[in-house]
C-alpha cells in the first residue's frame, strides 16, 4: 500500500516575500470562491522626499464594500504636520469611490487610536497582551453613501 507523501514542513525567519504573496493569492482565491465577491484590489499612497525616497505612506484594500487599512506611517520628523491627516483623507476617499461602506484597520494601543477616533473610528474589538503589557484595537469607521454621478458602475 502506497503511504501518501506529506509536503515537507520548514519553519523560515524572515520569509521571501514571493512566497508571502503567493499565500495572499491563494487565500484571496479560496475567499472569492466562498463568497462569490470578485472586487478585491490592492492600493496604496506613498510619501516622497524630494530625492523620490519613499518615507511614509497608507496601504490597504477594497474587497465585498469594505476597504481595510492595512498600514498607515509617517515617520516621526514629518508627524504633527499634516500628512498623516492627508494619508488618511486620500485612503478614505478612494475607498468612497471604490463604493465602500466601512474602513477597518487595526492598531496597538500605543500607536494611533486617538488619531482614528479624531476622524470618526470606534474600537469595535480588543486583543488583550498583544503585545504583552498592551492591546491591539480593531477600529472601524462606517461611511456615508458617495452620490450616484461619483459612485463606481
Amino acid at each position: 500500500m502506497n503511504t501518501p507523501q506529506l509536503p515537507a514542513l520548514a519553519v523560515e525567519i524572515e520569509p521571501d516575500p514571493e512566497k508571502i504573496r503567493l499565500l495572499e493569492e491563494w487565500l484571496y482565491a479560496f475567499n472569492v470562491a466562498a463568497t462569490g465577491i470578485t472586487d478585491g484590489q490592492t492600493f496604496g499612497f506613498f510619501l516622497h522626499r524630494p530625492d523620490g525616497t519613499v518615507t511614509g505612506g497608507a496601504y490597504g484594500w477594497s474587497w465585498g464594500d469594505t476597504c481595510h487599512l492595512r498600514y498607515l506611517f509617517v515617520p516621526a520628523d514629518l508627524r504633527n504636520q499634516g500628512h498623516g491627516t492627508r494619508l488618511l483623507r486620500s485612503f478614505e476617499q478612494q475607498a468612497m469611490t471604490r463604493g465602500c461602506r466601512q474602513i477597518v484597520l487595526e492598531t496597538h494601543d500605543f500607536q494611533a487610536p486617538e488619531f482614528y477616533r479624531k476622524f470618526g473610528f470606534a474600537v469595535t474589538g480588543t486583543v488583550e497582551g498583544y503585545p504583552r503589557g498592551h492591546r491591539l484595537l480593531t477600529m472601524v469607521k462606517k461611511l456615508p453613501p458617495l452620490e450616484p454621478a461619483t459612485a463606481r458602475p
